[in-house]
């Protein structure tokens, strides 16, 4: 690395790790552009909720909106006045908005993956930016705590509890690999044919590469599941912290801290509360309290075979991940340079001292 390269790299770390100072600037800013953009939509008529065939309700722009004027005032007074304990409650609830909003993201993010193209652009967009506006909130409510440290703790396995939990997670998904390689053979399970699930992917405008794995007999998403699965692991063991030696030239180096956990992040805030509320609503229909349509399936009972094999699978993976990912979280955070909590006050309380 050039001398030039290293300075650029010590001014870039020195500016980052200033982020308690800059980050409610940041946060503003976003809350500004993301109000704009509702306001946007809404006044073109932009649906930003899509219902299947046809267009979702262009009154949600409104909300954005709403969302990000809060967020604005919220990160202002933050500015001006500092962390207070009224400011810090509203940053987590507009956070909280914002991470509904940002709901199945992941699905887009693996439609874009397998090569097909999002249902609505203004949706997926929207749904970018209230995530990370959510990370801009959440960092923002916690700017006031102890800055990074240098110090990395050394490589560790997680606490049993959470190797429990990645063992829950990991066999939760085994009924639904299976199923959908039953299909992906042309085998038959819950009255529906493997030739029909192909037939129906195509009917749903599944891309090419969906379709040949399909073909070869390899169900994309239960590929994706074995990926999920290595990905929990990564967060459980001590290869998730430095690459083992089966990764060749990168064996012994350092896993950066946010290349596990922001997929781990992001798969826990969406497959989470849609397991959740599915197996919920599943039950329900179990119950016979609400109608469970059978879709492309031959009857409601079939449907209602295969939903619970995902939402079961969905749910316990994502509870999974988000134990895993917090234990991640805390076994790799550096090491705090110092016991007294710096507190993000105001210009008037800095110019005071």
């Amino acid at each position: 690395m050039t001398s030039v390269g290293r300075t650029m790299k010590a001014l870039w770390s020195a500016w980052w790790q200033r982020w308690p100072g800059w980050v409610a600037r940041a946060t503003m800013l976003w809350a500004v552009l993301y109000a704009g953009f509702g306001l946007a939509c809404a006044l073109s008529g932009t649906p930003l909720l899509y219902h299947g065939g046809g267009s979702g309700a262009s009154g949600l722009g409104w909300a954005v909106v709403a969302v990000g004027a809060l967020g604005t005032l919220v990160s202002g007074a933050v500015v001006l006045f500092g962390l207070l304990t009224p400011i810090r409650v509203l940053l987590w609830v507009v956070c909280g908005l914002a991470g509904i909003t940002a709901f199945s993201l992941l699905m887009d993010v693996i439609t874009l993956m397998l090569g097909q193209g999002v249902d609505s652009q203004a949706s997926a967009v929207n749904k970018v930016l209230a995530a990370v506006g959510a990370v801009l909130l959440a960092a923002t409510a916690r700017s006031d705590r102890l800055p990074a440290g240098t110090a990395l703790q050394a490589p560790s396995t997680a606490p049993k509890h959470v190797q429990l939990a990645a063992w829950a997670g990991t066999l939760a998904f085994v009924p639904y690999a299976a199923m959908k390689l039953v299909w992906a053979s042309g085998g038959t399970f819950a009255g529906i044919t493997g030739e029909e699930t192909l037939a129906v992917s195509e009917r749903n405008g599944a891309s090419a590469i969906f379709l040949t794995l399909e073909s070869w007999g390899l169900d994309p998403t239960a590929l994706l599941a074995v990926l999920g699965v290595f990905l929990l692991w990564g967060l459980v063991r001590p290869w998730g912290q430095v690459f083992p030696r089966w990764t060749l030239f990168l064996r012994g180096r350092r896993v950066p801290r946010s290349l596990p956990l922001a997929p781990a992040l992001l798969g826990a805030a969406t497959l989470a509360p849609y397991g959740v509320v599915g197996v919920g609503y599943l039950a329900l229909a179990t119950a016979g309290v609400v109608t469970m349509r059978s879709g492309d399936f031959h009857s409601s009972g079939d449907a209602l075979l295969v939903g619970w094999i995902g939402m079961v699978a969905f749910a316990v993976y994502g509870i999974a991940l988000t134990i895993a990912a917090r234990s991640y979280w805390l076994r790799t955070r550096p090491a705090s340079p110092g016991p007294h909590p710096r507190r993000c006050g105001s210009p008037f309380e800095q110019a005071a001292e």
